[in-house]
């Protein structure tokens, strides 16, 4: 997968939309050309929330030597981005009942006007500019003749995110809904869904259970990631089940995705800083066993899972021995590798700029 964003003069505004502030800013070139211009997003009124939208965007045009060629940015769902209709949205409850931002947005600046999904547009970015390149460089350093055409990025905050990318073409879907990770099936508590094991909720609550106390009392995952480390005081123990288990629940969610997709995974979001403590499980999760109803067991994944985070795991990774198989009535050899490896690691620039980058890229392909 090749591309030359970074020689590309087009200018492309986007947006970081929460529920509290919108930030917005200006790519060209595949990076920000702009100061970043934040504004409340004025989130339960939405003549406020629309004015705040031509306010944001007029504001970095006026600071541009020449003119933008699209809007591209991420917004949550439910959504139909096709048409740029938003739902029924929980964090900005101004969107209700189904609202044409696209066009809106379209007919105040007249320039295209492109929205998705921040998983999908993080997903995007990643494979563009962000991990799929690095595990290419990676493989083609190490002189090895294979390389990666699909990525699984994930991300891990407030809530729990994704999108996908195969062989170079973002996975939207037929109704807008592909890689809605969240909603998948939880390992740990089957009756509840993936995000309820997979986000800062998830981290707060378990530690507290474990530790006696409730939910609303218990330390951010920042400081129960440093309690894990022994560098603040706490229950130690309780901190490390905490992650322990978001990692068994996302290491079932990264095993269906991967069976599915057979592509590398990327993780990032405000929740990636805690992998150290998350991997092991994880990768625990990954490479244990099924059964078949006569008890004979067999690897969860057809695949072999590698962490890149971690530099031996990386060594081995490249160390991908290849067989050459001679080819019957003739002269000819194939180069044949016979284990299947997946990489698994975080991001290595950044949420947020691969989510931008994603957003640029987006617009620049559907401009042409």
């Amino acid at each position: 997968m090749t591309t030359n964003l970074a020689d590309d003069k087009r200018i492309v505004l986007t947006l970081d939309a929460g529920g509290t502030n919108f930030v917005f800013t200006a790519i060209q070139g595949n990076r920000e050309v702009v100061s970043p211009v934040t504004l409340p997003s004025n989130a339960s009124q939405l003549h406020l929330c629309i004015a705040t939208l031509e306010e944001g965007f007029k504001a970095v045009i006026s600071k541009l030597k020449s003119k933008p060629v699209a809007i591209s940015f991420a917004f949550p769902g439910p959504s139909d981005y096709d048409t740029g209709i938003i739902g029924k949205l929980n964090n900005l409850p101004a969107f209700q009942g189904g609202i044409p931002l696209r066009s809106i947005l379209r007919n105040l600046f007249n320039i295209p006007v492109f929205i998705n999904n921040d998983g999908n547009l993080y997903a995007y970015g990643e494979a563009l500019s962000g991990f799929l390149p690095y595990v290419n460089n990676l493989l083609s350093d190490a002189g090895l003749q294979k390389q990666y055409r699909n990525l699984i990025g994930l991300t891990l905050g407030t809530g729990f995110g994704g999108g996908i990318v195969n062989n170079g073409q973002l996975l939207v879907g037929d109704n807008s809904m592909a890689a809605e990770v969240w909603i998948l099936s939880n390992r740990v508590r089957p009756m509840a869904y993936a995000e309820e094991g997979i986000s800062i909720r998830a981290v707060r609550r378990v530690y507290a259970e474990t530790g006696g106390s409730f939910s609303s009392d218990s330390p951010t995952p920042k400081e129960i990631f440093d309690i894990a480390n022994g560098k603040n005081d706490g229950n130690r123990q309780a901190a490390l089940k905490a992650f322990g288990e978001l990692g068994k629940v996302l290491g079932d969610v990264v095993g269906n995705l991967i069976s599915v997709i057979d592509g590398p995974v990327v993780i990032g979001g405000g929740l990636s800083g805690a992998m150290p403590l998350i991997f092991p499980s994880m990768l625990e999760e990954l490479e244990s066993q099924f059964s078949d109803y006569n008890h004979h067991h067999y690897p969860r994944m057809v695949q072999k899972v590698f962490n890149l985070d971690n530099e031996n795991s990386l060594r081995k990774f490249i160390d991908w021995p290849q067989r050459t198989v001679e080819v019957p009535g003739s002269d000819e050899k194939l180069k044949y590798f016979e284990e299947a490896r997946i990489p698994i690691g975080t991001s290595k620039i950044g949420t947020s700029k691969a989510i931008a980058m994603g957003a640029y890229a987006y617009a620049l392909k559907m401009l042409g």
